[in-house]
């Protein structure tokens, strides 16, 4: 399948990976047509790689709807961004709909969809981010002129989903991973292990991802080893991640580290790109 080079990312998601592929490139197997991403998040690697079959998941079932309508109901989708606006009481006035849980279940898929869309657009930093209690709270992010109906790109997202064999789930990853048979090759961008006791971020989704989960995910890579599946896993560069992977092909890669209420923190940190094969 010829790729699009609209095919892009719709949403600027934490941790996204639009920045190092490519550094992947040269680390991916030679040709992936079956593809497997447990944690897709805002999915630059899928959309790079534009594969002819993939199944696409997250525990955020947010992300999914956004996925699923741009695949289902595009032209939808579009009139209904077409109708926000780039103001700080709109903002918050879409902002607070999941503050209310019974009035949020009545909304369509196409509103809940579109309201993320345009949050990721308006919000301080474009970052999507949910307190305890799953509810959004980024701040306005009083942009001149963000671009909240990207048309072009979601509509060559749309022609992508529909025309690749694309399943889409919310599940537990270790789920995900037990259905997938030989010959798809897997990506892992869990939630990273913290570099420090302040570094840590995983508001993409209410609850977090304790060491415990760290070490349930790894044994989920050793079981994808030895049922002869391909995988790729990024994470930071830790000591506690080196250990837990140390059987594998391990790869020390830069990247760039936006987020952090101190501007010159932010600048380039290890992560480690783990592969089970060579």
């Amino acid at each position: 399948m010829k790729k699009n080079k609209l095919v892009a990312p719709v949403l600027k998601w934490v941790g996204g990976k639009r920045q190092l592929i490519d550094t992947f490139s040269p680390l991916l197997p030679k040709r992936v047509l079956s593809y497997c991403e447990p944690f897709v998040g805002g999915g630059a690697l899928l959309f790079h790689l534009q594969p002819n079959t993939a199944y696409i998941n997250d525990i955020n079932p947010d992300l999914i709807c956004v996925y699923t309508v741009i695949k289902d109901k595009i032209d939808e989708l579009v009139e209904e961004l077409k109708q926000y606006k780039n103001e700080s009481d709109f903002f918050y006035s879409v902002r607070d709909w999941d503050r209310d849980k019974q009035k949020y279940d009545l909304l369509t898929d196409v509103e809940k969809a579109a309201r993320i869309l345009y949050l990721n657009k308006t919000c301080y930093n474009g970052l999507y981010r949910v307190n305890n209690a799953g509810e959004f709270n980024s701040p306005f992010g009083n942009y001149r002129n963000p671009n909240i109906v990207n048309e072009p790109v979601l509509r060559a997202v749309n022609a992508y989903f529909n025309t690749a064999k694309v399943t889409f789930s919310s599940l537990d990853y270790a789920e995900v991973l037990n259905g997938i048979s030989k010959g798809t090759f897997v990506y892992l961008d869990p939630p990273y292990d913290p570099i420090s006791e302040t570094s840590s971020f995983t508001g993409y989704s209410k609850g977090g991802f304790s060491k415990n989960e760290q070490i349930r995910l790894r044994q989920c890579c050793d079981e994808l080893n030895k049922r002869g599946i391909k995988f790729m896993l990024s994470n930071s560069a830790t000591p506690f991640i080196l250990e837990q992977y140390s059987k594998y092909n391990i790869t020390i890669v830069q990247a760039k580290r936006a987020i952090n209420s101190v501007a010159s923190k932010r600048g380039d940190v290890d992560e480690v790109v783990v592969r089970n094969y060579e």
